[in-house]
């Protein structure tokens, strides 16, 4: 494993899965999280002080508006893909506003392939509850 590209320092890391809450350094290298800890010294790393900012896995929005098909003009997959990427979302619930309604298996692998076409969006996926 190669050194970390990255140390983002002094930020309040949250991960609920490994119980941390509190301020550390995360270095980050190969685009994954190499190590987690107080005070690392990676004099390779380019630093982001992250001081006062929170650091966490990527957040799950529940809520989102693709409105493709239907009313791209106000948003399409390939947008909302970005700007939830963006915004530090690795996942996001479609709600049922489209036109027609995507109630159908093969209807919503349409949109996963979208989503792989139109941008950074990887390991993208369907769950799809039952009309």
């Amino acid at each position: 494993m190669s050194g970390p590209d990255v140390v983002i320092r002094g930020g309040r890391v949250i991960d609920p899965a490994s119980g941390i809450d509190q301020v550390l350094d995360v270095a980050l290298g190969g685009g994954r999280v190499q190590e987690v800890g107080e005070a690392l010294d990676r004099p390779e790393a380019e630093v982001v002080d992250a001081s006062g900012l929170v650091v966490a896995p990527a957040f799950i929005d529940l809520h989102a508006h693709l409105c493709e098909p239907g009313d791209e003009h106000r948003e399409t997959i390939a947008t909302g893909a970005r700007a939830a990427a963006s915004g530090g979302f690795g996942a996001v619930c479609a709600m049922p506003i489209t036109d027609p309604v995507i109630d159908d298996p093969a209807l919503g692998q349409v949109h996963v392939l979208r989503m792989g076409e139109n941008g950074n969006v990887e390991g993208q996926g369907v769950l799809q509850g039952q009309p």
